[in-house]
């Protein structure tokens, strides 16, 4: 029987209370310093390539898609809005890593493409970010890396059925005065 009396309910356990809750007990706030730890010493290892954080995930993007691809689509990989992504897109492309061009057959459509020398610099991304995550995992065993793989993947798995139980947010009406 789960901890909600129903017999057909999965057991969840309860691992935090309100009154006791402890940062240092909070896989949220482990997994945050986790993330920017990795974050900043890749962008320590990348800075030397003139790139920061907030620009080499969207040549990685474009590397994973084989060059190419629209500023929307960058937009939704690193989970910004399309005029952060353009404003990222216009410092890449300033350094000569992107090119942009208007789709031929819908306007509204922006395509980015890697220029050569933001293939090279996208190329080093990859070998940074194994680097760095095999420094993360040092003293891991391969069982162990695959356990919290796994385990890491069941939250997503919860944290997706979430997004899609939760309802649409409300549209927000515009003061008029």
């Amino acid at each position: 029987m789960s901890e909600t009396g129903s017999p057909d309910a999965p057991a969840t356990p309860v691992a935090f209370y309100g009154g006791s809750y402890s940062a240092d007990e909070s896989v949220g706030y482990v997994m945050r310093r986790v993330l920017q730890s990795i974050a900043q010493q890749a962008d320590t290892r990348l800075a030397p390539h003139g790139l920061t954080h907030g620009q080499w995930m969207p040549l990685f993007i474009l590397l994973k898609a084989g060059g190419a691809g629209t500023v929307a689509q960058v937009a939704r990989c690193i989970n910004v809005d399309p005029g952060a992504a353009t404003r990222m897109l216009d410092r890449l492309e300033r350094k000569g890593f992107v090119s942009r061009s208007r789709s031929t057959e819908d306007r509204r459509v922006v395509n980015v493409t890697l220029t050569e020398s933001g293939r090279q610099v996208a190329d080093e991304v990859p070998r940074v970010l194994s680097q760095v995550l095999n420094e993360h995992l040092a003293g891991f065993s391969h069982d162990e890396w695959q356990t919290l793989l796994s385990l890491l993947r069941r939250m997503l798995v919860n944290a997706e059925a979430l997004q899609a139980a939760a309802p649409a947010a409300p549209l927000q009406e515009e003061d008029s005065e």
